[in-house]
């Protein structure tokens, strides 16, 4: 399931959201396409996952909640046995208005994801650009996404970059281009080689060039301040997304510089070829749903994200 879809109806709101609660506003009023209430999910599941990598020290544990909405796949990670199964239950058959208004935010996330993933699959014509990764182990896969992911920053020699979400391919790439960057993580700890890990994202902004962060950042409620953050200040905000693929690319030009997508299914599942798409690489393209040029027209921990 690589998330495309048949056309849907052109959304008639194509302006940019003010913020993640102003999108689910929309979405919930049909102004970003099919009414939601008359859309429901089919099938919902949880992958489950721990890995270690060959010649690595540390491994991830990955829980993911996803929710298919006719061919179009959302996801949201969550920590690990966080989500009853109970929740699992309770998206099957719903209808996509309800559970953008559940009471667990991953739910709410992996329904906007699948709701705008339906509407506006990763598709050229939508502003992405596929970047294909290699058939190869776990570890290969990893080093292959994160390069793509890296090579979306825009940072000058000796500028820091606040790396929101530690994922050790993300830290390794980032080293052998001689980038300084600062390791978050709400669990804390040591990065794979020795560096202290900080736990609270906002309080070292002031201390870097660029973010680079976690589409987990949606599910635990981080990504706002982010965005308003590089909006305010002009720093440049690249997110890596599994975690809400469809849902950032919106954000475009309003505080994200540029998107990694990766929709269901994630690299690590499955040792073969597969893709990504990128938003904002090279120079700044239109979401397909109102981005002109990357502007509005008119108008934790890292590793259950990406186990890299």
């Amino acid at each position: 399931m690589s998330g495309t879809t048949a056309p849907a109806p052109a959304p008639s709101d194509t302006s940019a959201p003010a913020s993640y609660d102003d999108l689910v506003r929309h979405a919930l009023a049909g102004l970003l396409g099919p009414d939601p209430r008359t859309l429901h999910i089919s099938v919902a599941f949880t992958t489950s996952q721990v890995v270690r990598h060959d010649g690595r020290r540390g491994g991830y544990r990955n829980e993911v909640l996803s929710l298919r909405l006719d061919r179009a796949v959302g996801s949201c990670a969550v920590e690990p046995g966080a989500l009853s199964e109970g929740a699992v239950d309770d998206c099957v058959g719903a209808d996509v208005a309800r559970l953008l208004e559940h009471p667990l935010a991953p739910v709410r996330v992996a329904a906007l994801d699948a709701y705008l993933m339906h509407v506006a699959p990763h598709t050229p014509e939508n502003g992405a650009l596929p970047r294909p990764l290699p058939a190869g182990s776990s570890l290969e896969k990893s080093r292959a996404r994160a390069k793509a992911v890296v090579e979306l920053l825009d940072v000058l020699p000796g500028q820091t970059v606040l790396v929101v979400g530690v994922v050790n391919s993300l830290l390794e790439a980032l080293r052998s281009r001689g980038i300084p960057y600062i390791p978050c993580d709400l669990k804390g700890g040591r990065t794979e080689w020795g560096e202290p890990i900080v736990s609270d994202a906002l309080a070292e902004l002031d201390r870097c060039d660029a973010v680079l962060a976690s589409g987990m950042t949606l599910g635990n409620g981080s990504f706002e301040p982010l965005r308003k953050h590089s909006l305010r200040t002009g720093k440049q905000l690249v997110m890596f997304a599994q975690t809400g693929s469809a849902v950032l690319p919106r954000f475009l030009g309003a505080g994200v510089s540029a998107v990694c997508a990766e929709p269901y299914p994630f690299f690590w599942l499955d040792g073969g070829p597969g893709v990504i798409h990128r938003y904002g690489h090279g120079h700044v393209h239109g979401h397909g749903r109102g981005y002109e040029s990357g502007r509005p027209s008119g108008h934790r921990d890292g590793s259950t994200e990406a186990a890299l």
